[in-house]
């Protein structure tokens, strides 16, 4: 009876000391598995696309939600024709944005909605000091009574933002992102067109001018929404 008794009492044991070794693997295993950062990261990087190029930060506070923000900046140029008049049209990007981040399944997939503020200029103007005949407003004119025409366009100072994206994995370490999206700024204004010819200060031709713009004017009213493409590449902490 003494042997059964103390062969029980040895089994319970090694039986409690199996199983407090198991706990502390599977602890050991869950902790291996859980992100290194203990769920909140800080990440630098340098964001591309249609926006411009720039710098980014993000904290993520948890897997499933975080905030970023950026600067970006870009230069580009590119010929535009308007009612048969050839122009060369001056984009210059730089905005600053601020976007929450919200990972619905807890991985690499977001949706983000924020704001931009909008300081994107643009600049248009056309030469035709050598050109034989210009047309303002279906007037025919010489070139050198146009000579170059400018004009402005601005956008709302103050945009929302929405965009659908990837963001790697909550793990601390290189990663790179992907967003498709949004920016809703609205018609970009174009602002009056001034004239350098012999007839920059005649009033009939500076109606002209002001009907000139409009037709700009009425050509991009239709685009209200600036397309948000953007990949970065980094590092989280």
């Amino acid at each position: 009876m003494t042997i059964l008794r103390g062969a029980g009492i040895m089994l319970a044991t090694m039986t409690t000391m199996a199983a407090g070794s198991a706990m502390a693997q599977d602890a050991t295993q869950a902790a291996t598995q859980r992100p290194a950062d203990g769920g909140s990261t800080i990440s630098v990087a340098v964001t591309a696309g249609t926006l411009g190029i720039g710098p980014e930060a993000g904290w993520r506070f948890s897997d499933h939600v975080g905030i970023r923000g950026n600067a970006t900046f870009l230069g580009f140029s590119r010929d535009l024709t308007v009612d048969d008049n050839d122009y060369n049209a001056e984009l210059k990007l730089k905005s600053f944005g601020a976007m929450v981040d919200v990972h619905p399944f807890g991985g690499s997939f977001r949706v983000s909605g924020g704001g931009r503020i909008n300081r994107n200029r643009a600049g248009l103007s056309g030469d035709f000091t050598r050109q034989g005949s210009v047309e303002i407003d279906d007037v025919s004119y010489s070139g050198a009574q146009v000579g170059i025409l400018t004009g402005r366009a601005r956008v709302k100072k103050v945009a929302p933002a929405l965009t659908l994206g990837w963001a790697g994995s909550n793990r601390r370490g290189f990663t790179f992102g992907f967003e498709v999206g949004a920016l809703f700024q609205g018609a970009v204004r174009i602002q009056e067109f001034t004239a350098s010819g012999s007839l920059r200060n005649d009033p009939t031709f500076q109606a002209r001018l002001r009907n000139e713009r409009q037709n700009v004017q009425d050509d991009v009213n239709d685009y209200k929404v600036y397309p948000i493409i953007q990949s970065s590449i980094g590092w989280r902490f």
